[in-house]
């Protein structure tokens, strides 16, 4: 599910750059809007999932079993941490123009930001899934993973209703 998710966050990103270069000949038609809506129901309600599936369920257990492995994941896990925090800080200045966007308005996307932003998840995915995941499939047992599955459908489920 984590892989599915990082795959949809880098579609997103894609998004993001496709409208970004649509804006300055097209300004904020039909297309421009939908996009930006797009974007921001993934980004506003699957991102928060996808972190809270890491910090609250994947990376405590990963932490526990790092530290008695004494495994650099878990430096690699605080540092994703951060990176939580510094990707939701960018996402809150991209709402900001996508929003106005989604209304019609004409702004410009900073391609800097969309690059920033795009360039920020990729690294960040790279490592939870070079590092993290590896660590996790190697040490989590049937019955952990089955929990963690567990856990993230069932935060899809209560969104949902």
């Amino acid at each position: 599910m984590l892989k599915a998710c990082h795959e949809r966050i880098a579609a997103q990103c894609a998004t993001l750059a496709k409208l970004s270069a649509h804006l300055p000949s097209h300004g904020a038609d039909e297309q421009a809007r939908q996009a930006a809506r797009n974007i921001m129901r993934y980004f506003d309600v699957a991102g928060p999932h996808h972190h809270a599936d890491e910090e609250e369920d994947l990376f405590p257990l990963l932490m526990v079993e790092g530290q008695r492995l004494r495994s650099p994941v878990v430096e690699v896990i605080a540092s994703l941490l951060d990176e939580h925090r510094s990707l939701e800080a960018s996402w809150a200045q991209l709402r900001a123009v996508l929003a106005d966007i989604a209304q019609g308005q004409v702004r410009p996307i900073e391609r800097a930001w969309t690059d920033s932003f795009a360039d920020a998840y990729r690294r960040h995915i790279a490592v939870e899934e070079d590092q993290v995941l590896v660590f996790a499939q190697a040490c989590l047992d049937r019955q952990q993973l089955a929990r963690l599955s567990a856990a993230m459908v069932a935060r899809r489920a209560v969104a949902s209703h």
